[in-house]
């Protein structure tokens, strides 16, 4: 089956405004496009309007040609045709991409019987063996809810690829993994182009980009700036932009500046932490203190996102303590979610949204407003739902929200996943910077030894709890 993309003058706007564009670009059979940018720029925006989902609200200009057949002509219904069979896509937020109510192992069957036509025992089959592949062995009846981020991400990835559709639209397939898993997925992502068929990448991550290679696209603000070969934008880029992002990369960051203590405010002592009926961690103790930078390390599925649940009295665990200092309110812990989409109202404005939270807690709306400035975040975006911006600005206006509640400790559950080099770490920057301000201690999820190592106090890393021997 052949698989070309080809995009003619392609536009985004939202009413007059263009978000993106114009964008041109050709992609053959055997062959790979990275787009690379800034938060925000409309890399998501491409892919979107190629598969005909752009959200209500926007529109897309421009010719958009697979396998060369005009595809932005099409109705609703014949361009949903394509998808699963001709055209597949492992979309930026695996919550948006699984049903809530079914489970894992069941999800990706469908996809094996329903699009790519198989068997009962053969999808059984081949789910299995995609599982497998994906280090998702143990994780086959959990519901999406029972994930961590980056094991949803890989059953989003499975069910995605379920029927080898020739042309590949992979938004973001990295983040949350940790580098095991994560170098995985980038073979796998290899084998498309590799086995004839069409890759499109978005990443913020010039090392997935130079595993892939192929030709890029350099976006910032809706802009492109770059094109060209992979390999020598990566090497030499010609624009200023292109290098700052390279230069972001937190390999290169400074180490940040030891915080200046205050008191204990939680202290957690011989914790252990189930879910269903596995044991994940146990025998973990923490003192945590006003004003610390604490980053939680450990490969994806350990346990770090339930250890938050715990923390934030949100999961009793399974033995041992937390103790929270008693001078605490009740809103005094807030925790920043690794999937945005699952904390906001998918149906209300994100301005109702932080509004409602404002007056909740008696926070004055210019304080609100002078967090989302900081953020890099225009208030106009609010006038948007949540399924209507980027998943790095949605994490961004996560961050502004809970700020307004004034917490003393906040769970980052991998607050900067979705953000590219730079606004990562003007964003880190920002957070140490309001720490130190007002005491406030963080507890920083990530997978990036890197952004550990530069930007936290101290880390701290998961193991996993013995197996039993009964």
């Amino acid at each position: 089956m052949s698989s070309s993309i080809v995009v003619k003058a392609l536009s985004v706007f939202a009413g007059a405004e263009r978000l993106m564009g114009p964008v041109s670009f050709q992609v053959n059979p055997g062959g790979t496009l990275v787009v690379m940018g800034e938060t925000g720029a409309g890399k998501s925006l491409i892919a979107q309007a190629i598969l005909g989902t752009l959200p209500a609200a926007l529109r897309a200009e421009g010719e958009i040609y697979i396998n060369a057949n005009r595809a932005d002509q099409l109705s609703p219904v014949e361009r949903a045709k394509l998808w699963g069979r001709d055209i597949a896509t492992l979309p930026q937020e695996p919550w948006r991409a699984l049903d809530p109510l079914m489970r894992s192992f069941g999800q990706v069957t469908e996809a094996h019987r329903l699009v790519a036509r198989l068997s009962p025992r053969e999808a059984n089959k081949a789910t299995q063996k995609a599982f497998e592949t994906l280090s998702l062995t143990g994780a086959e009846q959990r519901l999406p809810s029972a994930l961590s981020g980056g094991m949803a991400q890989r059953v989003a990835f499975a069910a995605a690829t379920a029927a080898n559709a020739p042309i590949l639209l992979a938004d973001e397939p990295t983040k949350g993994l940790d580098a095991e898993r994560h170098s995985k997925v980038i073979d796998l992502l290899a084998e498309v182009p590799q086995a004839g068929g069409t890759l499109l990448a978005i990443t913020h991550e010039a090392s997935v980009a130079r595993r892939l290679g192929g030709m890029m696209l350099v976006l910032r603000e809706g802009t492109l700036v770059e094109q060209g070969q992979t390999t020598k934008i990566l090497n030499a880029p010609t624009d200023s932009y292109t290098q700052s992002l390279l230069d972001a990369d937190p390999l290169n960051w400074p180490v940040s500046t030891p915080s200046s203590l205050g008191d204990t405010v939680l202290t957690v002592k011989d914790l252990s932490v189930a879910r269903g009926h596995k044991t994940l961690f146990q025998g973990f103790n923490l003192d945590l203190r006003e004003g610390e930078k604490l980053a939680l390390t450990g490969p994806s599925g350990i346990g770090k996102t339930t250890l938050l649940d715990a923390l934030a009295g949100l999961l009793k665990p399974q033995s041992g303590t937390v103790l929270r200092d008693p001078s605490l309110s009740r809103h005094g812990i807030q925790k920043l979610y690794q999937d945005p989409p699952a904390a906001f109202p998918d149906r209300i404005s994100l301005s109702r949204t932080l509004k409602d939270v404002a007056r909740l807690h008696r926070t004055d709306w210019n304080e609100v407003l002078h967090h989302l400035e900081q953020l890099g975040i225009s208030p106009a975006l609010l006038n948007r739902r949540p399924d209507e911006v980027s998943g790095g600005e949605l994490q961004r206006i996560s961050i502004a929200r809970a700020l307004t509640v004034k917490p003393k400790i906040l769970l980052a559950d991998e607050p900067t996943s979705r953000l590219d080099p730079i606004t990562q770490r003007e964003t880190l920057a920002m957070l140490a910077g309001i720490a130190a301000k007002n005491q406030i201690a963080i507890v920083l999820v990530t997978h990036d030894q890197n952004i550990a190592q530069k930007w936290a106090d101290r880390t701290i890393s998961l193991t996993a709890a013995p197996e039993s021997t009964e």
